[in-house]
């Protein structure tokens, strides 16, 4: 059973263009197979494929490289290695470390070692089996807890602080310790990495890249083939998912088939074929979180101490700013009187992990979310209770690192606890437990505050073009990219929403560093934000001078014209749109403009550790309840309830696929996805049979989502965004903590709801199984 949100039922009562539910645009292609990917594109004769020697080595030196047999390989065109890099071989987002091919040493099993470029991928493939690398074995370094103990950082550990911690914990009436492991989660998008690189006759190249961050692409082939940036062109039209992993190691792949590109003269595809992306690729990263904490005895916090632990991998990567939000995030809801919150970023013998939806932010809520039910088990109290005394309201809406709260999340919290009828259903589940001896069932109901924005202030910034062509149509271009979440939909909407005219004048262009410069990634749930805003400034800049025109040709007061209803009227008047748009092309009025945006109020003093890092924050809460079988640990997801604040939405059907799609995601990484390593640091979890994403039999029996009603909050003064829409691509995957806890609550049924069973993350049924032993060994031993 699925309930869809009152926001989808009375769509049809709002604009034409705007707050409508609209397919997605490119839905009908995707579905009729006409919407091109790069691997779509016909291949001109003369194009070279690519594929790269991985490291067998999780740490050492390299020897030797024989390449005599693999330069005589059928097929093979071109092998180069570090040396036949003309540029930089250092393709790092923002700190060095990243090297397009290793030089003098491997610092991760699956480095690219050796590139070859072969007539064919499967030539280029054997080719390679044909390199012999000889190293010399160091020993390599592969978990948080060896880094710690070694003080190897690929940065410097970072502290937030408020109030006088160790004081408030030693006074308060109860302390607990506690820890837990999360792994990682391989992105698995449908599409694979891939790009293609057309050499140009100046020396450049044009790269079409699935990525997300096309300028950083750009940036990064100029610097690899040491010419200036104005010489490479980076395109994307869409991307078949990427969830952060296209973020910033998509650029390698472009890089690499730019580099034989302009060596060859030819144009060059690299697509990485799936065990090749699993292993070469980064994940979320593993957390290990530790924490302290003292309470009162109705469970309100007075002090926390947090230690979060990363495994970045062998560089840097994007890992600071992931460590930063998981900080930002260990408060989630919750206010903290007093808290020191350490993020500690581990180096590690193992690939480079990178960017994942929520970016940090789901690993540093869900070591809240665990304290929250430690303290209530160990009370003996229902832990929502524990959750509601410990919410952000009032006065106690200061973040640990500065920023106030100007909204609360208790009339959210308490909608739901209402729709969903939990206090009926945790009393029937009680009852259940009481007299089942093998299933076991559990429920929690948990929130989501979640910061949006980049927390580097300079990415908080956006452009877009715009034509009006004499035909009355109207081309887009914006620096955001698609990756299915339906981005260019939205921003065509605002358009034809800033315009008054119908959504069927509006085309949104691939997104193109020749067409808007500099872009930011999209990324941080801000791709609407920002792009939307730089598309609407640019409307706002051309109807201006629609309208002044129009006054000027029609004797009119400027002040009684408007565009509304694909027509402009002059009082009663109404001309068509196309008609106003040729009337102003012959009256040389300039259609083109573009718009620019950059978030406002933002800002975070590191040195300081204060600050305002958010434009605001997007909230939601959801219930979940399951079933497990105490004699496999096998477990069923079978209700799940969600109340999710997505602003005015922009596209209610493309809000509630996020809404859905993020939260089965989540539940993917908390309860299934299991990423393992062997003793050499070479990964095991390579491929779709030993690595299990959701598929739709893990889709809840039971799914109920809804947008909550913010009308109770007319005349508060939001932030201004796109039409007051809110972020949704992030914060619903954390809305999926519902269920983990929700397994805790199961297994915490066998010890009297009194000890809180230890359970990492995924909760495999292995886990679950364990964690229920748990339960019942500590009710043996207290009774």
């Amino acid at each position: 059973m699925r309930r869809l949100p009152q926001a989808l039922a009375r769509a049809d009562t709002l604009d034409a263009s705007i707050q409508k539910t609209v397919a997605h645009e490119s839905a009908y292609k995707q579905v009729t197979g006409r919407a091109q990917y790069l691997d779509d594109i016909p291949e001109p004769p003369d194009m070279l494929h690519l594929a790269t020697v991985g490291a067998a080595q999780a740490c050492a030196l390299i020897e030797n490289i024989e390449l005599d047999a693999a330069r005589c390989a059928p097929g093979v065109v071109d092998i180069i290695t570090q040396a036949d890099i003309p540029g930089s071989p250092d393709v790092s987002p923002v700190f060095h470390g990243d090297l397009l091919l290793a030089g003098e040493c491997v610092d991760y099993v699956g480095q690219p070692v050796v590139a070859i470029a072969a007539t064919t991928l499967e030539a280029a493939r054997r080719a390679c089996a044909q390199v012999k690398v000889r190293y010399r074995a160091q020993q390599p370094r592969l978990t948080v807890q060896e880094a710690l103990n070694q003080k190897d950082l690929v940065l410097p550990s970072q502290t937030l602080r408020c109030g006088d911690v160790d004081t408030a914990i030693a006074n308060a009436d109860h302390q607990l310790r506690g820890d837990i492991y999360l792994r990682g989660q391989e992105h698995f998008y449908l599409e694979g990495q891939i790009s293609i690189a057309v050499p140009n006759e100046d020396g450049g190249v044009r790269v079409y890249s699935s990525s997300q961050h096309p300028a950083e692409v750009q940036k990064l082939v100029a610097q690899v083939l040491a010419v200036p940036v104005h010489r490479v062109q980076a395109e994307v039209r869409r991307m078949g998912g990427a969830f952060g992993g296209k973020e910033s190691q998509a650029a390698a792949l472009a890089c690499m088939a730019a580099v034989f590109a302009v060596r060859n003269q030819r144009p060059v595809k690299y697509r990485m074929p799936r065990r090749d992306d699993m292993t070469q690729t980064g994940k979320r990263h593993d957390f290990w979180n530790q924490y302290r904490v003292g309470f009162d005895t109705n469970g309100v916090i007075r002090g926390v101490e947090m230690d979060l632990a990363a495994l970045c991998g062998h560089s840097a990567d994007l890992s600071d700013g992931v460590v930063d939000r998981a900080m930002f995030h260990a408060d989630n809801a919750y206010f903290y009187p007093a808290a020191r919150i350490s993020g500690h970023r581990c180096r590690t013998n193992t690939v480079s992990n990178t960017a994942f939806r929520g970016f940090g932010g789901p690993q540093g809520m869900v070591a809240a979310e665990a304290m929250l039910d430690d303290i209530a088990r160990a009370l003996g109290a229902d832990p929502l209770d524990v959750r509601k005394r410990n919410l952000y309201r009032g006065n106690r809406n200061t973040t640990p690192y500065g920023q106030t709260l100007d909204e609360e999340l208790l009339p959210l919290i308490e909608q739901l606890e209402q729709t969903a009828d939990y206090r009926n259903r945790r009393q029937q589940i009680r009852a259940f437990n009481a007299s089942s001896t093998r299933i076991k069932k559990g429920v929690a109901l948990t929130p989501v505050k979640f910061g949006i924005s980049f927390t580097s202030k300079h990415l908080n910034q956006a452009g877009a073009l715009l034509h009006i062509y004499a035909d009355g149509s109207i081309h887009v271009s914006h620096g955001g990219t698609e990756m299915g979440q339906g981005l260019h939909t939205k921003i065509a909407q605002i358009v034809a929403r800033g315009f008054g005219v119908d959504l069927a004048r509006v085309h949104v262009a691939a997104t193109a560093t020749d067409q808007v410069p500099n872009a930011s990634p999209t990324a941080a749930s801000a791709g609407t934000d920002l792009n939307g805003m730089a598309a609407l400034n640019a409307v706002n800049t051309l109807k201006q001078r629609l309208l002044e025109h129009a006054a000027e040709t029609y004797r009119a007061d400027i002040e009684q014209i408007g565009i509304r209803d694909d027509q402009c009227w002059i009082g009663e008047r109404a001309i068509p749109f196309n008609e106003l748009v040729k009337g102003a092309y012959l009256a040389r009025v300039s259609l083109s403009a573009t718009g620019f945006y950059r978030t406002p109020g933002i800002g975070y003093d590191r040195a300081a550790a204060r600050g305002r890092p958010f434009l605001y924050f997007a909230t939601g809460a959801a219930a979940s309840e399951v079933e497990v079988d105490l004699y496999t640990g096998e477990y069923r997801v079978t209700r799940v309830d969600i109340l999710h604040d997505v602003g005015d939405s922009l596209n209610p059907a493309i809000d509630l696929g996020q809404v859905e799609g993020g939260f089965v995601q989540g539940m993917g990484w908390l309860t299934s996805e299991e990423l393992l390593w062997n003793e050499r640091g070479q990964i095991l979890s390579d491929s779709p049979a030993n690595y299990k994403i959701p598929t739709a039999g893990d889709v809840p029996e039971v799914f109920n989502v809804d947008f909550f009603n913010r009308s109770h909050l007319a005349g508060k003064a939001d932030e201004e965004t796109v039409f007051r829409s809110k972020a949704v691509g992030e914060p619903p995957l954390m809305l999926a903590i519902s269920v983990w806890c929700a397994l805790r609550d199961a297994c915490a049924s066998l010890a009297n709801y009194r000890f809180s069973p230890p359970l990492g993350v995924p909760a495999t049924p292995e886990q679950v199984y364990f964690c229920a032993r748990a339960a019942k060994d500590f009710a043996e031993a207290q009774s």
